[in-house]
């Protein structure tokens, strides 16, 4: 029992790593990453923007991690492309409208850093979105 806890830890850490080599895995990275910053800079401000930051990294998160262990395979009654592509299309909206709100409110640096950041976003996710638009 033990030998195969062992040997589990590596096999996770490999399946990671493979993962992350993958475009969808380096773009859900920079996705969790990027909400993380945002989040941390709207905390930083006493603006209340941050619901959509949080909202976001656990979908990033629960995308990743469905992924990365190949359970869409897996989990077979959610078409899992269509669902990634409307994550990613609404987030990449939403960022756009928040972006511009906050920036045009005018508020302290890290509002401010937290809107253009979300203005990246927003390209990064609608990147995301356009490379994962399923054309089945």
């Amino acid at each position: 029992m033990a030998d195969s806890q062992h040997t589990s830890a590596p096999h996770c850490w490999t399946t990671c790593n493979n993962f992350l080599c993958t475009q969808k895995g380096s773009l859900l990275f920079a996705e969790i990453i990027l909400c993380l910053v945002i989040l941390t800079l709207f905390s930083a401000s006493t603006a209340g923007y941050s619901s959509l930051s949080v909202i976001e990294l656990i979908f990033a998160s629960i995308f990743f991690v469905v992924y990365m262990c190949d359970l869409h395979t897996k989990i077979q009654f959610i078409y899992w492309p269509w669902s990634d592509f409307f994550q990613a299309l609404i987030v990449a909206i939403l960022y756009l409208i928040t972006s511009i709100v906050v920036l045009v409110e005018r508020g302290n640096r890290s509002r401010i850093i937290a809107g253009a950041l979300g203005l990246i976003a927003t390209g990064l996710f609608g990147y995301d979105a356009s490379v994962t638009f399923p054309l089945t």
